[in-house]
């Protein structure tokens, strides 16, 4: 594949190729006339390849993610790319960052609000510029999420098993767990994909909370990927990474007190004693049983659960 371009363009301003700047993807005004500005940075090699979106904070509460964009951004390596250019926005949805939250002030879920529009609500206003602005001068794109409150995703990578471009470049970000995700409407990553551009999403940790493994397997894998780009040169190892074609969750029959011994990312086996759930009165207990052969790819780590919660996400390689 051959890449040139010779200027990127964002919201009026241009970055010619061998230059870095800081811009704002564009502005939004809040009731109290406060204005909200989105920061994208990009740094551009002199020499041609391909551009790289790397993207956090879609969910105000996903701060892993945001963490990793912040510390490539710090990297010289990536702030002078070998060939081709870097696209980083570390947090997109600023004002649910603000306030610490999933969802937009209105309670709209900014990954539901793709394609969006020029004159919609403000979830739909941000996607749509990120769709005019960013992802038709893109090549490809990372898009770094978390799991929701209280469930802790293992360090993983979702993308389409069946879409070429998307399994390649999941395998040499080089992953633990690569997960095969079909398309949800109304996402940034299936309405790139209708113009042609691979978003691989990476999903690690918690909301609301650090956690360094997925940091670094984040941070990473991205790295690895730049690599294969030929962007920066690193010597990183290789994961031995597990594929796993489809997913389905363990949940809670009766409501109480959840005990499990097992940890996130490890195998279990079909019919294993994987958790209990046991009444405050001592008066009942229930015995958790692995419905597959798999992974534990995510963990609910709330100890008093109701009944029907999700508690386990369990990741099957056939």
């Amino acid at each position: 594949m051959t890449y040139y371009k010779k200027n990127i363009r964002i919201n009026g301003v241009d970055i010619s190729p061998g230059n870095n700047d800081q811009i704002s993807l564009n502005w939004y005004q809040l009731p109290t006339k406060t204005v909200i500005e989105i920061p994208v940075y990009v740094f551009r090699s002199e020499k041609p390849g391909p551009t790289l979106l790397i993207l956090a904070g879609m969910h105000g509460d996903e701060i892993n993610g945001i963490e990793i964009v912040r510390r490539l951004i710090t990297r010289e390596d990536v702030k002078k790319p070998l060939c081709g250019s870097i696209i980083a926005i570390p947090v997109i949805n600023i004002i649910s960052f603000l306030s610490g939250t999933r969802d937009l002030p209105d309670g709209r879920d900014l990954n539901r609000c793709f394609p969006g529009t020029k004159s919609g609500s403000l979830g739909s206003r941000i996607a749509y510029d990120l769709m005019n602005e960013i992802i038709p001068q893109i090549d490809f794109g990372i898009d770094f999420h978390t799991g929701g409150a209280k469930i802790n995703n293992y360090p993983q990578l979702r993308c389409v098993f069946n879409n070429k471009t998307n399994l390649e470049l999941g395998k040499k970000f080089s992953p633990a767990l690569i997960i095969n995700s079909p398309f949800r409407d109304n996402t940034l990553r299936k309405e790139a994909s209708k113009k042609e551009k691979s978003i691989l999403v990476f999903e690690g940790g918690e909301s609301s909370r650090f956690d360094y493994l997925s940091i670094n397997e984040g941070m990473n894998g991205c790295l690895r990927l730049m690599k294969h780009l030929k962007m920066v040169d690193i010597d990183l190892p290789n994961n031995p990474t597990v594929f796993l074609k489809k997913t389905s969750w363990v949940r809670a029959k009766s409501s109480g007190l959840f005990h499990t011994s097992k940890t996130n990312g490890s195998h279990i086996d079909k019919g294993e004693l994987i958790g209990m759930i046991v009444d405050p009165y001592g008066e009942h207990q229930e015995k958790l049983v692995a419905p597959h052969d798999g992974y534990i790819i995510g963990m609910n780590n709330q100890p008093v659960v109701n009944q029907g919660d999700a508690l386990m996400h369990i990741g099957i390689e056939e």
